[in-house]
């Protein structure tokens, strides 16, 4: 399956609520989804029907899924992976999502959006402990250093989007210097840290069928 590359507020709308893909534009008033918060299509108005118990699963997975950009295998990987270790398999999940090098510089307010940072990344704009990373997939430790690469550092998007970072939007489990631009991975994040709207416990439910 190949990554979705059409317009990212249709996902938005079919999942009936903001994902926050295009970064600032989804706290304005250009936001699609605040215009049109009905599903996409031609009868997207009046096909907001109520879902069974595996539809409300399977939205919520794809809800997940697609605010961190993710294909389907790898959720999937990731899901295994959470599911092997200690502790309770949804928070597992999240904090592995967390735990990947775009969401973090996205967190850490280098990118406006994980979209962005997944693109920044690629193009080897970031180092990870004075080493060029170019995954996005990359997963960060505790104690990791994320820097902007020396050549980067007049990048306009990255300076934009510390610019309107506000300070107490940062997640405690991540330390940023703004002046050096660099952040520090400081621990595994818990999940009353990580600010974002999802019931993973239906994600779970929906794979132990």
């Amino acid at each position: 399956m190949a990554r979705y590359t059409g317009p990212v507020c249709k996902l938005c709308r079919r999942e009936g609520t903001k994902l926050f893909l295009k970064g600032t534009r989804c706290f304005s008033a250009k936001c699609a989804f605040e215009k049109r918060s009905y599903i996409p299509g031609q009868h997207g108005q009046g096909r907001r029907s109520k879902l069974s118990e595996y539809g409300i699963q399977l939205r919520e997975k794809q809800k997940v899924k697609r605010m961190y950009g993710v294909l389907e295998s790898q959720f999937r990987n990731y899901y295994e992976r959470a599911s092997r270790q200690k502790g309770v398999t949804g928070e597992n999940l999240l904090s592995i999502l967390e735990s990947r090098l775009d969401n973090v510089i996205y967190r850490l307010g280098f990118a406006p959006s994980r979209n962005s940072a997944r693109q920044l990344v690629l193009h080897r704009h970031f180092t990870v402990n004075g080493r060029r990373v170019n995954v996005p997939s990359y997963r960060v430790k505790p104690g990791d250093i994320i820097s902007v690469q020396d050549k980067s550092r007049k990048l306009t998007v990255v300076h934009d989007s510390m610019r309107k970072m506000k300070d107490e939007s940062l997640v405690p489990w991540l330390r940023v210097d703004k002046a050096k631009l660099e952040g520090e991975f400081l621990e595994r994040p818990a999940r009353q840290d990580m600010p974002i709207d999802v019931q993973e416990n239906l994600i779970v439910e929906l794979y132990s069928k």
